[in-house]
């Protein structure tokens, strides 16, 4: 069964409003995205390097890439809806 339907958290659409304006119309890009073709099929999509975070702060959580210095971060719960939890800024970093 795909995901279809993406919920943001309340602190996230705060958090949005600090965010600059291109790194949330990508935001908006990924969600569309799986509006429209799913979360298979978005994750697909090589530019936003969708993949689990380790470590058990972060446990069950995935990010995806919105450029190369911010990151947007979200879970599945048991019922299969998909949750924003939060964007921050990761420090650049050798790739």
């Amino acid at each position: 069964m795909d995901i279809f339907e993406v919920t943001l958290s309340r602190s996230l659409i705060r958090e949005l409003k600090r965010v600059p304006k291109h790194i949330v119309v990508s935001l908006q890009g990924w969600i569309e995205s799986v509006k429209v073709d799913g979360l298979a099929q978005t994750r697909k999509i090589p530019g936003y390097h969708d993949e689990p975070i380790k470590g058990k702060e972060r446990a069950g959580q995935r990010s995806i890439r919105l450029n190369k210095v911010w990151r947007a971060f979200y879970r599945i719960d048991e019922s299969g809806m998909l949750h924003f939890i939060e964007i921050i800024e990761v420090n650049k970093h050798e790739y």
